[in-house]
């Protein structure tokens, strides 16, 4: 205005005019637009003409001025947006939907006056349309009964609503019910808006509806009009749908409609399995609608979830529980807020509209007083209507319905139940906790619960109790005061923990993995590939859930309290490693959890079972401990090298947190005796790891990084050694000074903690230093002092470059020299370095990790990519370093080579030196990282590209060697093939001695997983797709029945191979002739290799045989020997085997024409020796095997024994022994003797070849062939014949790397089928003094008469194991009142009296076979018990009378008593301690002397007994089959002798009680003194089930059988608890589980079976533990493990359950009977996707 800056004023009071209708649509809960409305229509006159037509006024002018501005700008209408949201708020008939501005409503007048809802939102119209509310709704509802049991087809469900949308009936129902109801006709369609006068005078007129009486006969006329009854069924149920939601609120409408369902039921208008669920599908979607699912909890525990989604209904059909979605996918359903009647009057208010609340309005506006209202109205509302359900539900429980109706009413009940429990108290306004329910809440719920009782009445049996045993009902803390949910869920708990009891192995939680036992149970997997399976990670440990399912992963490792029993265990677990020094394979479990192993930070790792927590507590307990034994004054050094390889590996790998771990040390250190500090140790291993990359990016993203210094540097002790001069001493002393550890320090605030001396100590290294590398000086490893050596230790911390230049410089310090040899060109010379002594490995021992990595690598640069041939001394150093230190510097040669320089292994001077490596050095390094497979995979590489090619016979035939190596180690068969597609590339040999290892394997060590059997056939035949042989019939009789069915079928090639030979045999012979005659021409040579056929060439060793007639030298060798040399390494095998074939035939004929046997075999022998010995043409090693593999005919076997027993021979293996010195190659000191080329490996592998061996040679291929012929020369029955070769071959075999597992599989093998002296043979394999055997043992194996040994040698072995295999059980002692375990901590260097020196923790190159110090102890005991000269039913009475008494024994030696047991158990009393258990089995036979075995163990003896227990049952489970035969006939014999199971006069109270004590875990049972007989056979079979690979239950059933006929419910309850944990084992092994099952069932069948006459009448009820547990392992097996919200039964399990209920009493029957496949009993059935039948 005039430039003053002042705007139009009459445009600003236009615009103030237009915001009211901004304000009108958004200000929803204001009073004024109540009245507006009221006046102007939902659009407040905004969408319509009606505002011009209105009274005139304020707001008349608003609603003008709004179309002015609208006419004169259409961009204003269009900027208003109307958000749909629910669809509550908005018209679909009269709000603006299009950009023109016109109506639905004026577009279509006629489809407006057509319908009945023309108020209503869109949300509420797709509400009463989809489910069949008002009077225009679809007449099938859509829910998830009416498509599961009538329409599978969804799009068929669709069709039908809509052909009934507009049925002619619907009008007159809806006005039929209207008029019973009390209500007024149809609205108009066009309402006029009242004034407010009208509003006052209105009052209500109306006639009172008709008598009820007189409903049917008005609905008959409806009959009459309309003639399709089913039709106006449906349209019947539809309208009752809408009206039961909307009258619930009004009591006597409610009643009306009960007495109208109840009568047209009665005249079959209503279906009650097609209402009920319509019904509940529509009353979930009107909860949601009024605000219900935002309050809701979105992660509602397992048991709100509902019976679709347990496997009971499809889940895509029924309404989501935790969200309350959409009932189907065919529903039209997106969201509904309001429900109101649609035939209300025009001047009636709603009273049973459900006011939708939103939380966000209320706090906005701050009106808590009518929010407090609105959440009244709204669960007064949801009450009424779920009361109302609740009553129609029991009316039709009166019938019959069908079984998937009970599993639609329970999933509902369930879900409202939950609803409530989320609900309860939860809701708040602004921090002020909401009103209390009222009485109509506890109404409805205990509505609610009379339902869910009548489902589950035994009685009737509607739905099995295990649905609410697996639910997870927890609302009991949110309505304490209810006596009805405290009897609920008190009955839920006291059933789930009883059949949580049958799925859990006794005593659980102290069962841990041994490292002993190779085997890792598979966990239970959902079906996955094969090549995911042997990918598949296996958790080392698993914990049970509160339904007793072993679970696995990180989520559950994470959710386990500290301090509880898991946590025990675990942390149990973790120490047991860090002592033992398993496999980094099984440490590469552990470290899932690591987040630099991770594919997604915050991904949970499957199989993962350990947090970082967890393992750097265990790691902090190691330490401790280690210090502790440190301070007693015991050198372990030893322990402290093996655990700091360890942690470096742990630290490097990601899973320990550094700064946490060291924070967590100081107070450890400072809450343990503050005096455990005393030595550097601690500041030596953090000294270790400084170079580690994590590290260091720990400590630079540390806030505290000067605190955290302080703590590093306060570890450092100045406590001086009494041994100054000990190498250990002065690298402990001087390790705080190292330029590694003032990396801590380089800031300058914290560099003030390095005080002067350790300032003063660096400077005297470097001056040492610098001494001794002054000048020219060369450092003389081999000589240095102790004080030197812990000198240069040290400088292997400061100085780790110089350090390593400086061993380089001794390895090189001869200089090099031109190698000799014939093969070499004139223009060629090949330089080699001079041997030296090699590094010593005490020496190595000490340097640091930092070094070792250095050193490594230069090594691999000198030693594959330098100028120079290395000397021994380099290589033998080197694989020192990677042995000292298998975790930290382990690397994958081949691969690790390929990556560094592709072009290295085409060198063959370097594919030989790792071959070498790895044969004969590291062989052991890579069966204990557990990486033969991956290793044999390389080498079959190598084998497939080298078996076609010429001449290249030595690098083939050393991989062929390492392979046969590595198969024999791999003691799971099954993964040695990536697929199982085409032929194998595995030659003829390596394919053979696969099968025997699959025979052994099986036999001796069994079958992890059962379902591997269903691939053996597949297996056999790509194995065997290119073998020309079958097995003899003596071989196959000792075979694995299952693998010598596979084999009895194959055809053998033999016959086929001499006909071919009898084919060419001519030709061959005139080839020979002038190819071998001494006079032959030399030209001739490369004329037969470039021109004869290959069918001949096969049989160029068969001719020259035939062509030497018992005289060698008539053959000219020099033109064979260039002839075999130019063949491939396949055709040379080929010739081989054919020479063997052509051999043992001519022999044959030859027998036939009179000819002596000694004579032929002679001769044989003497030709074979040319062949071998005089002119090495042929690999002796094959030739063997092929020997042996035709042990069908009876003369191969003498030649193989003629050919080992022949002087050049031996000659050979005692000049290997002599010069490879002793097996621990590692402790050699001198210079190593490299052995002539020629003189090593012969003519044939020497020939052309210039490259020196190193420890390869002909005898050392010797290692594998020889274990092999013993096996062979058994299963003929020539025992005389091994045990003469093995009389030679002993020491020998000392050299061989897996000699230990070779005893002790034969010993498994033949069990039962060796002589006593053979035994003795078998056992000098090994070399004894090294083993820990037995004291006694030499004598019992000896002995001449054939006695048990004592019980107490037996006890001995036990304790043996507890002490050095089970893993320790940590101290944690808790108050006896609550009945927590006390377990003490066992540390044997503290325990007074202790009689066993201690000795150190050995590395695992010391224990090459079987790798660890766990697994050695565990095979020699399992090598002295097979060794024992008596039956196994003799040692397995012994074991068990060990147990059986092993409570009361052990406690009456803890209290001064060493005698024997006389406890007879003639009482009356029932067996509740153990003078009351040991009953009649205690007279007669021997009881062990436990004297000391208390005192030593550091137990108390009650924890002592439950170790001996599981020790005992893991030794037997090693044990071969014959001895768990045995352990089930003797444990059935003592259970069944148990004196009070076969008392007639007690009653079934006695004896359920007795049980009960019986089957006590046995930790708190010993504490009590309450273990029984019984329950330390059961504890026994436990733990000898959790450690038997799943293949071996299979012979369960015998101890089944044993425990048959079952006559009494305790004896049931006996067998269940001992076989019923095997179910969970076997979920991934179908046809075992379901044989399991049904041993199970027919027990049942036994006691409750309509014949059985049990000496007791018993109720079923009193088994309804059995029962739950039967229905929850039929749905764990269908899911693969732990049960989901998904699980089904997989309907051949419901088969064979159905044929076994029914031989049950009827009684039981009912019980059981929805564990079947009749869809008209069993909800499982009924709703199961692949048992789904259609309704006739």
């Amino acid at each position: 205005m005039g430039g003053l800056g002042v705007g139009s004023l009459l445009a600003k009071n236009i615009g103030l005019l237009g915001k009211w209708k901004w304000r009108f649509l958004i200000e929803k809960e204001a009073l004024w637009r109540t009245v507006i409305k009221e006046f102007y229509e939902e659009c407040g006159g905004f969408g319509s003409l009606a505002g011009s037509r209105g009274p005139n006024g304020i707001w008349c002018d608003i609603i003008k001025v709004v179309k002015d501005i609208e006419n004169i700008d259409p961009s204003f209408k269009r900027s208003f947006h109307i958000k749909v949201s629910n669809g509550a708020n908005v018209s679909f008939w009269k709000d603006l939907w299009r950009e023109n501005g016109t109506r639905l409503m004026d577009l279509f007048p006629r489809l407006y006056a057509l319908d009945p809802f023309q108020d209503y939102g869109p949300g509420l119209k797709m509400l009463l349309v989809g489910s069949g509310g008002g009077g225009g709704a679809a007449s099938v509802p859509l829910t998830s009964s009416s498509i599961t049991t009538q329409s599978p087809n969804p799009a068929d469900h669709r069709a039908a609503a809509r052909a009934f949308q507009f049925h002619p009936a619907r009008p007159a129902i809806i006005d039929l019910f209207n008029l019973y109801l009390g209500t007024s006709g149809r609205e108009k369609a066009v309402r006029e808006p009242p004034n407010k006068t009208q509003k006052r005078v209105t009052a209500l007129n109306r006639d009172l509806p008709p008598r009820n009486e007189q409903f049917l006969v008005d609905f008959e006329q409806l009959q009459n009009q309309f003639p399709d009854r089913e039709q106006l069924r449906a349209v019947s149920e539809s309208v009752l749908i809408s009206l039961v939601i909307q009258c619930s609120n009004h009591a006597p409408r409610a009643e009306f409609l009960l007495f109208a369902l109840r009568s047209l039921y009665n005249i079959g208008y209503i279906n009650w399995d097609t209402f009920l669920p319509s019904l509940l599908s529509s009353v979930s979607s009107a909860e949601m609608s009024v605000g219900i699912s935002s309050v809701a909890s979105p992660q509602p525990a397992v048991s709100s979830t509902s019976l679709s989604q347990t496997g009971m209904l499809p889940s895509s059909t029924i309404t989501n529980a935790s969200n309350f979605q959409a009932p189907s996918p065919a529903s039209p359903l997106i969201s509904v807020h309001g429900i109101g009647s649609p035939s209300q009057s025009v001047n009636e208010p709603s009273t049973t509209a459900l006011s939708p609340v939103k939380s966000s309005d209320i706090n906005n506006n701050g009106q808590h007083s009518a929010s407090r209202s609105n959440m009244l109205t709204r669960d007064n509302a949801i009450s009424s209507l779920r009361q109302l359900c609740c009553k129609i539900i029991f009316s039709a429980l009166e019938v019959n319905l069908k079984p998937s109706t009970h599993a639609e009413i329970f999933n509902h009940m369930m879900n409202w139940l939950n609803w409530d429990q989320q609900q309860q108290g939860s809701d708040e306004v602004d921090g002020i906790k909401s009103w209390k329910r009222d009485k109509a809440l506890f109404e409805w719920l205990h509505n609610c619960l009379d339902v869910i009782w009548l489902l589950v009445d035994d009685k009737k049996c509607r739905v099995p109790f295990y649905e609410l045993v697996r639910s997870g009902l927890q609302f009991l803390q949110n309505i304490s005061d209810d006596e009805a949910l405290f009897t609920l869920i008190l009955e839920i708990h006291r059933r789930r923990d009883m059949m949580a009891t049958h799925m859990q192995m006794l005593d659980q939680h102290i069962h841990c993995p041994t490292f002993g036992n190779q085997r890792l149970l598979s966990q239970a997997t959902t079906t996955i590939s094969g090549e995911a399976a042997i990918n598949m990670r296996y958790s080392p440990i698993t914990y049970p859930s509160v339904l007793g399912e072993p679970l696995h992963g990180e989520d559950i490792a994470v959710s386990i309290q500290r301090g509880s029993l898991d946590w025990e265990r675990a942390l149990r677990c973790i120490r047991h490693a860090l002592r033992s020094t398993p496999a980094p394979d099984w440490w590469r479990r552990v470290l899932l959890v690591a987040p630099s192993n991770r594919q997604h930070p915050q991904a949970p790792t499957p199989g993962a079972v350990f947090t970082s927590d967890m393992i750097c507590e265990a790691n902090i307990d190691r330490i401790v401990e280690l210090l502790r034994l440190t301070n007693s004054e015991i050198n372990c050094w030893q322990e402290w090298l093996v655990y700091s390889d360890v942690f470096f590996f742990l630290v490097k790998s990601g899973c320990i947190d550094f700064v946490d771990f060291v924070d967590k040390l100081v107070l450890r250190l400072a809450e343990d005796d503050h005096q455990i500090l005393r030595t550097n140790h601690v500041t030596w291993l953090l000294a270790q790891i400084i170079r580690v990359e994590l590290v260091m990016h720990a400590l630079n993203a540390d806030s505290r990084k000067v605190e955290t210094t302080r703590k590093i540097l306060s570890f450092h002790k100045e406590d001086r050694s009494s041994d100054p001069n000990n190498p250990q001493s002065i690298l402990l002393d001087f390790i705080s000074s190292c330029q590694n550890l003032r990396i801590w320090s380089l800031n300058s605030s914290t560099r003030e903690y390095l005080n002067s001396e350790q300032l003063q100590k660096g400077k005297q290294i470097d001056e040492w230093w610098r001494q001794v590398t002054k000048g020219d000086r060369m450092m003389d490893y081999m000589n240095l002092d102790d004080r030197s050596i812990g000198m240069f230790w040290v400088v292997s911390y400061t100085m780790a470059q110089p350090a390593s230049d400086t061993v380089m410089n001794w390895l090189t310090s001869e200089g090099h020299a031109d190698l000799p040899g014939p093969n070499l060109q004139s223009n060629e010379r090949i330089s080699m370095m001079r041997e030296v002594p090699p590094v010593p490995i005490s020496l190595l021992s000490g340097f640091s990790i930092n070094l070792c990595l250095k050193l490594a690598f230069q090594m691999e640069e000198a030693m594959f990519s330098g100028e120079h041939v290395p000397n021994i001394a380099m290589v033998e150093t080197y694989t020192r370093l990677l042995l000292i230190q298998p975790h930290s510097l382990f690397r994958s040669h081949l691969s690790h080579l390929h990556q560094r320089n592709p072009s290295i292994l085409n060198k063959p001077s370097a594919t030989l030196l790792v071959l070498e490596i790895l044969n004969y050095r590291l062989f052991s390094l890579y069966r204990y990282q557990g990486k033969s497979k991956t290793l044999m995979y390389d080498v079959t590489k190598i084998l497939s590209t080298l078996k076609g090619k010429r001449g290249d016979h030595r690098v083939f035939r050393l991989a062929e060697n390492l392979c046969m190596n590595l198969i024999l180690s791999l003691r799971e068969f099954f993964f040695v093939r990536k697929e199982g597609k085409g032929p194998t590339e595995f030659t003829e040999t390596l394919n053979r001695i696969t099968v025997v290892n699959l025979a052994i394997i099986i036999k001796t060590r069994g079958i992890a997983d059962a379902e591997h059997l269903l691939y053996l056939q597949t297996m056999l035949e790509q194995i065997l797709a290119t073998s020309q042989h079958t097995w003899s019939g003596k071989t196959l009789r000792y075979f694995p029945p299952v693998l010598c069915d596979a084999l009895i079928g194959r055809i053998d090639n033999r016959g086929l191979s001499i006909q071919a030979w009898q084919q060419a045999e001519a030709t061959v012979i005139n080839q020979c002739t002038q190819l071998l005659t001494p006079s032959a021409n030399p030209t001739y040579v490369m004329t037969y290799i470039n021109t004869s056929f290959p069918q001949h060439r096969k049989y160029l060793c068969a001719g020259a045989w035939v062509l030497m007639r018992g005289h060698p030298e008539n053959i000219n060798s020099a033109n064979l020997g260039r002839v075999l040399r130019e063949f491939s390494p396949e055709e040379v095998t080929a010739n081989i085997y054919a020479m063997v074939d052509v051999l043992l035939h001519n022999m044959q004929m030859e027998l036939q024409h009179g000819h002596l046997l000694q004579d032929l075999i002679m001769k044989a022998c003497a030709n074979l020796a040319y062949f071998i010995w005089n002119h090495e043409l042929l690999p002796l090693d094959i030739l063997l095997l092929a020997l042996i593999d035709r042990d069908d005919d009876p003369h191969a076997l003498r030649i193989v024994v003629n050919l080992l027993e022949r002087q050049e021979i031996q000659q050979r293996i005692k000049f290997y022994v002599a010069n490879r010195g002793k097996p621990e190659h590692w402790l050699q000191t001198g210079p190593f003797k490299r052995i002539d080329l020629q003189k090593a490996l012969g003519n044939h592998l020497s020939w052309k070849e210039r490259y020196p061996t190193f420890f390869d040679d002909i005898a050392a291929r010797l290692l594998p062939v020889i274990p092999l012929i013993i096996y062979r020369l058994i299963e003929n029955d020539a025992a005389e014949a091994a045990d003469r070769v093995l009389q030679f071959y002993s020491t020998f075999l000392h050299y061989y790397p897996l000699n230990v597992t070779f005893v002790r599989d034969i010993l498994a093998y033949f069990y039962g089928h060796l002589p006593g002296k053979l035994i003795f043979r078998i056992l000098n394999v090994l070399d004894i003094k090294k083993m820990p055997f037995s004291e006694s043992f030499p004598h019992h194996v000896n002995a001449s008469n054939a006695m048990c040994p004592p019980l107490e040698y037996f006890a001995s072995l036990l304790f043996n194991i507890v002490h050095n295999v089970i893993p320790q059980c940590h101290s944690k002692v808790d108050t006896s009142n609550n009945g927590v375990r006390t377990i003490i901590n066992r540390n044997p260097t503290s325990q007074p009296g202790s009689t066993n020196a201690y000795e150190g923790q050995k590395a695992f190159y010391q224990i090459q076979d079987p790798g660890t110090s766990t697994q050695l102890i565990l095979e020699t005991a399992i090598i002295e018990i097979m060794s024992l000269p008596v039956t196994a039913a003799q040692i397995v009475t012994a074991l068990v009378q060990i147990i059986v008494h092993i409570q009361a024994t052990l406690t009456q030696s803890n209290q001064g008593f060493h005698g024997p047991s006389t406890s007879s158990g003639q009482g009356s009393a029932l067996p509740t301690s153990p003078s009351a258990s040991t009953d009649s089995l205690g007279r007669g036979r021997q009881t062990p002397n436990p004297m000391g075995f208390v005192s030593r163990s550091g137990y108390a003896s009650q924890q002592l007994s439950c170790l001996m227990i599981q020790a005992c049952g893991l030794l037997l489970a090693q044990l071969p089959a014959e001895f768990h035969i045995q352990l089930y006939a003797e444990a059935s014999r003592v259970i069944k002798e148990t004196w009070w199971l076969t008392d007639a006069k007690r009653s079934t109270s006695e004896l359920d009680s007795a049980v009960g004590y019986a089957l006590l875990d046995p930790t708190w049972a010993a504490q009590d003194n309450t273990s029984t007989v019984i329950g330390n056979v059961v504890a026994l079979l436990h733990s000898f089930f959790s450690n038997l690979p799943q293949e071996w239950l299979d012979k369960t059933h015998l101890l089944v059988n044993h425990l048959r006929p079952i006559k009494s419910v305790a004896m049931l309850r006996i067998a269940f608890r001992i076989v019923g944990p095997l179910l969970p084992r076997l979920a991934n092994a179908h046809n075992l589980f379901s044989k399991t099952l049904e041993l199970l069932l027919n027990m049942m069948v036994d006691v409750f079976g309509r014949n059985s006459q049990p000496s007791t009448p018993v109720e079923a009820s009193e088994i309804t533990d059995l029962i739950d547990f039967l229905h929850h392992i039929v749905h764990y097996e269908g899911q693969g493990g732990p049960v989901q919200p998904n699980s089904k039964a997989r309907p051949d399990v419901l088969a064979l359950c159905g044929r076994a209920i029914e031989n049950l009493r009827t009684d039981v029957q009912h019980l059981l009977s929805h564990l079947k496949t009749d869809a008209s009993g069993s909800i499982y059935a009924a709703t199961h996707p692949k048992l789904f039948q259609s309704p006739s």
